[in-house]
């Protein structure tokens, strides 16, 4: 009985070398992870890119209206002062502010205007007549909707 330094099949002693099979599955654990993180820092910074004049908007029971355009925002805070979108503007420069900011759209662009509570009506209608004046034509009053049941139109309040 002879023994054979090589065991039966022809195999060689020793470990045997795997083969490297290209890896199938695709991971997507940091996929996941990168998504979350985009989505918390987009939830984060949504509510930061509102127009940032603070006004105090009258209540109503109006609901919101559907846009296509991205709009010029306008604000006339409670002393009348006049702001597209966050940089002040004189009465003067009014129809060149927001004819810039309207692009290339022109005077179809929708304009929002937003007015504290306390702003003098005849600030806001002078802006609106402006405007219309000028061939703006989309012109559209902001406002802090009312909760259900409650009333709307409370001047104290």
């Amino acid at each position: 009985m002879a023994m054979g330094g090589a065991g039966g099949g022809g195999h060689v002693r020793g470990r045997r070398r795997a083969r490297k099979r290209p890896l199938s599955e695709i991971n997507v654990t940091p996929l996941v992870d990168v998504m979350l993180v985009l989505l918390i820092i987009f939830m984060i910074s949504a509510p930061l890119l509102t127009v940032g004049v603070p006004v105090d908007l009258p209540k109503t029971e109006a609901g919101a209206v559907e846009q296509s355009r991205d709009p010029v925002s306008l604000s006339i805070d409670r002393n009348g002062n006049i702001f597209v979108g966050e940089s002040e503007t004189r009465w003067e420069q009014l129809i060149l502010r927001v004819a810039e900011s309207a692009g290339e759209t022109g005077r179809e662009t929708p304009v929002f205007i937003r007015a504290d509570g306390a702003a003098p009506y005849q600030a806001v209608a002078r802006v609106m007549a402006r405007l219309s004046a000028s061939g703006f034509t989309r012109l559209n009053l902001i406002t802090d909707t009312a909760p259900q049941g409650s009333p709307a139109s409370d001047p104290e309040g």
